[in-house]
């Protein structure tokens, strides 16, 4: 599988728990202004594909475009649509792919929707985070529940799929507060639910009023409790948990993100936007094979890699700041700050720690393979298989399940302490 995700940098506001990489100036240089942005993208993606030519990367059509930010809805819908044209030119897009937007409530009208739906998009996010007043001035929310119910039902009439995302934990909000939201997000009638507890950045807005005392911190039982309410109210409305902070009435899971997790391949493009290759060609001289960006960030679009030797897996990531990626993409270059090889011990720990949070679960068999492969490397290592014997206090202690295929699933115990078993699980394997 292949994806696409464009990182849309631009906010009306900044959300004081944002932490980003968004902007509210509506221009900031080098042509990477809300008026010139999609013509800056598209540049990006032939400078992408090239890259990927001459790295020897041939992937399948795009199964899935994400447009993230910021606020894509921010932009005119014709320039949405516009990326996407390109997208389709440049890749192909398989005929069942899912093409969404995330969208701030009140950026987006029936006309915009209907301009999306026309151009192509299946789905849209739209950010809902509460339906309670005074949590969405606190969240420094600009929009209200009823700027959500008209952007569902416009998308409803459309024919596009709705998701809203939620944020659990924020200061003041009570279990009553959020019983609120979760049931508002329900009776919306939308398919599909994230649920997110809020993390606070000490850089940011919100993270400095906690650290100055003006409000309260985040308090890990609260958040606990609040995500069983919002686990016990979607089960009972049909919706079904398919990822530790998603769930889903079955057929519409979100494919994109189910992508990430599954650990496929994606271009990421706009500032700050990663990419991941599962196979990158090496070449046999060592200045090419590190596939790193030179000085002051980009990468040449005709840099070739010579003669094969062996493949790995790539990881990159584009310059942050939407100046200096403009200026890459205005010499003609890739615009990453930098690449890195994700060796078999790193992919290894990344599926471990993408498969215990899934609802599929994590394949054990196919992790023992990977440790095989780990073992190859010539990386000197520690790895060990895991044995179903090893799993046996875990299950005891209900934080997973093992199926008959030897798939491990986290329990709703093991959601919460999410991070605790992929520890144990580390430890088990040696990483």
């Amino acid at each position: 599988m292949f994806e696409v995700y464009i990182h849309v940098p631009f906010c009306l506001r900044r959300c004081g728990y944002c932490d980003f990489n968004t902007y509210t100036a509506t221009d900031l240089g080098a042509g990477a202004s809300r008026g010139n942005y999609a013509n800056m993208v598209i540049r990006e993606m032939k400078l992408t594909k090239q890259w990927q030519l001459d790295h020897g990367i041939e992937e399948p059509p795009v199964s899935t475009v994400f447009f993230g930010g910021g606020t894509p809805t921010i932009l005119a819908a014709r320039d949405l649509v516009a990326m996407l044209d390109a997208v389709r030119k440049i890749w192909s897009i398989a005929p069942d792919a899912e093409i969404t937007t995330e969208a701030n409530p009140d950026t987006v009208n029936e006309y915009c929707i209907n301009e999306l739906a026309a151009g192509g998009f299946t789905r849209v996010s739209f950010g809902m985070q509460s339906a309670v007043p005074h949590v969405l001035k606190t969240l420094d929310r600009t929009h209200t529940p009823a700027n959500v119910a008209a952007g569902v039902n416009a998308a409803n009439k459309a024919g596009l799929r709705s998701s809203v995302d939620l944020i659990y934990g924020a200061p003041g909000e009570s279990l009553d507060d959020w019983r609120t939201s979760v049931t508002t997000a329900i009776d919306l009638g939308v398919n599909h639910i994230s649920a997110y507890a809020l993390t606070v950045e000490p850089t940011t807005k919100m993270g400095r009023q906690i650290a100055a005392g003006t409000l309260p911190k985040p308090n890990d039982d609260d958040e606990a409790a609040k995500y069983e309410i919002a686990d016990d109210l979607f089960a009972a409305a049909g919706l079904e948990w398919y990822e530790v902070s998603n769930w889903a009435r079955p057929g519409y899971e979100s494919q994109h993100n189910l992508g990430y997790w599954r650990n496929v391949d994606w271009a990421g493009l706009g500032p700050g936007a990663h990419s991941h290759y599962n196979a990158v060609t090496e070449a046999d001289h060592p200045q090419s094979a590190s596939l790193t960006a030179p000085a002051g960030g980009g990468c040449p679009a005709d840099a070739g890699l010579g003669v094969v030797s062996v493949s790995h897996g790539l990881r990159s990531w584009d310059i942050a700041h939407p100046r200096l990626w403009g200026t890459a993409i205005n010499e003609n270059r890739v615009p990453w700050a930098d690449s890195e090889t994700i060796t078999p011990e790193e992919n290894l720990e990344e599926l471990i720690m993408l498969g215990l949070r899934l609802h599929e679960g994590l394949d054990l068999d196919r992790i023992n393979r990977a440790i095989n492969d780990a073992g190859m490397s010539s990386t000197p290592q520690t790895l060990r298989n895991v044995s179903l014997d090893q799993l046996a206090p875990m299950v005891s202690e209900g934080l997973i399940t093992v199926s008959d295929n030897h798939r491990v699933v986290p329990t709703r115990r093991g959601r919460l302490l999410n991070d605790s078993v992929i520890e144990q699980f580390f430890d088990f394997v040696g990483v």
